[in-house]
């Protein structure tokens, strides 16, 4: 397979066998001998108040840094929702003005937020790089849409009892011990996109949702402040004709209703011309009843 011969800088700096001056080196030498070349990888976000004094490396605020290596990359991306959106950082009241990476360096940036991300979307995205030397299509909030595009709830796999309206009112009832959705719990996956109910963590073993825990929403912008955990959601728009979550079993059951009272009504209407040829051709030489009265 032919590669675009980028170069990974963020393997230097995360996981290097040297420390201290020898690893600031591997990172300079990465930076001068693979200008333009290099895919920038940054974790965390920065904090910029007080002239960047809240995090220094070496007698040098994080800022400078960040903008320094952002300068030659081929590509930047934002691991985390950190580096993303801002995360707890950034939650109010942000005393050291915490920023997410987007926000601070004049180049777009691939956002693969998550708390932690997903340990193979983070590959596939840099291989994506590696193998095509451009990024993949991303959404409105610059999130990989391969693996962002869809919602935790839709692929869930608790989605049926959602729209059954079977939900775990307790963390220790009967609903929870079978496997009910957890969206009264405070589960965000109705309004949380991500991979995580398909690909999941630790060579695809479980998710939060899967574990017992209902989604906290943690690859969403500002997801920390939308708060507090475990309160459900009032209402979120997208399955049909529930309103809220605690409705949609009543407007289920009132829907199948309908639906079955419709159905017989069509199906007693669609019938009648049929039922009228066959006493027609039982009658007596194909008299109609009518005919037989007189």
């Amino acid at each position: 397979m032919k590669t675009t011969g980028l170069a990974l800088l963020a393997a230097l700096l995360l996981l290097p066998a040297a420390a201290g001056a020898a690893a600031e080196k591997c990172r300079d030498d990465t930076m001068k001998n693979y200008a333009g070349k290099y895919i920038l990888l940054v974790e965390g976000s920065v904090p910029t108040g007080e002239d960047g004094v809240y995090c220094c490396i070496g007698g040098r605020s994080a800022l400078d840094i960040l903008k320094e290596a952002a300068k030659g990359a081929a590509a930047v991306i934002a691991w985390g929702n950190c580096a993303s959106f801002g995360c707890v950082q950034a939650a109010k009241p942000n005393p050291t003005h915490a920023t997410p990476i987007s926000k601070l360096i004049g180049k777009p940036v691939i956002n693969v937020p998550g708390c932690p991300p997903i340990a193979d979307v983070m590959a596939a995205v840099v291989v994506h790089l590696l193998m095509f030397g451009r990024g993949p299509e991303l959404d409105a909030q610059g999130r990989p849409r391969e693996f962002y595009g869809r919602r935790v709830h839709d692929t869930c796999y608790r989605r049926p009892y959602y729209d059954a309206g079977l939900f775990v009112d307790a963390w220790d009832d009967d609903g929870a011990r079978k496997g009910y959705c957890l969206f009264r719990m405070g589960c965000r996956g109705p309004v949380t996109y991500n991979a995580c109910s398909v690909t999941k963590w630790n060579q695809s073993t479980s998710y939060p949702i899967q574990s017992g825990h209902g989604c906290i929403g943690c690859s969403e912008n500002g997801f920390w402040d939308n708060g507090p955990f475990y309160r459900h959601l009032p209402s979120f728009p997208g399955f049909g004709i529930e309103s809220t979550a605690d409705t949609v079993g009543a407007a289920l059951g009132i829907g199948v209703a309908v639906g079955v009272a419709a159905h017989a009504v069509t199906t007693n209407i669609r019938k009648r011309p049929l039922i009228a040829e066959t006493v027609k051709e039982s009658s007596p030489a194909g008299q109609t009843e009518d005919e037989e009265a007189q």
